[in-house]
């Protein structure tokens, strides 16, 4: 399960609707080993484009030393599907490559009658696609 600040939940959300009709992407990172999302990093879309969303490889270099320096680890990656709905698609999974972290998806499309967006978390570990519950508090 996948519990994240109500805070932190609305900057992803937010990301994704202002980088719309683009998808977003970017990073929540925290203390190593507690699996607790605390700080929203969000990223700019190299390819810039609305079916497709890659980090700039300089951008990627910086943020992990960044990290290293602060004894952080990447919690939640996501990025915003501007289409389709928030389910990993094959090219999400092949970019997959932090097992240990929640992969979040934001449609913001509204593919399900449900609403203007979509919020929803997997694991993704050696190409198998696991979906999780989320779960937004308050506070931690």
């Amino acid at each position: 399960m996948l519990t994240i600040t109500q805070a932190l939940y609305d900057q992803l959300v937010a990301h994704a609707r202002a980088d719309h009709p683009d998808e977003a992407c970017g990073m929540v990172a925290g203390p190593v080993g507690t699996g607790r999302p605390e700080r929203f990093i969000p990223m700019l879309n190299a390819a810039r484009s609305p079916t497709f969303y890659e980090f700039d490889s300089q951008d990627l270099l910086k943020l992990y030393r960044d990290l290293d320096d602060r004894d952080e680890e990447p919690v939640i990656v996501y990025h915003s599907h501007t289409a389709t709905e928030a389910y990993p698609s094959r090219t999400d999974v092949t970019y997959a490559n932090e097992p240990g972290a929640h992969y979040v998806l934001v449609s913001t499309a509204d593919t399900d009658g449900a609403g203007e967006f979509q919020f929803r978390s997997y694991r993704i570990v050696d190409g198998v696609i696991t979906e999780e519950e989320v779960r937004v508090v308050a506070a931690y």
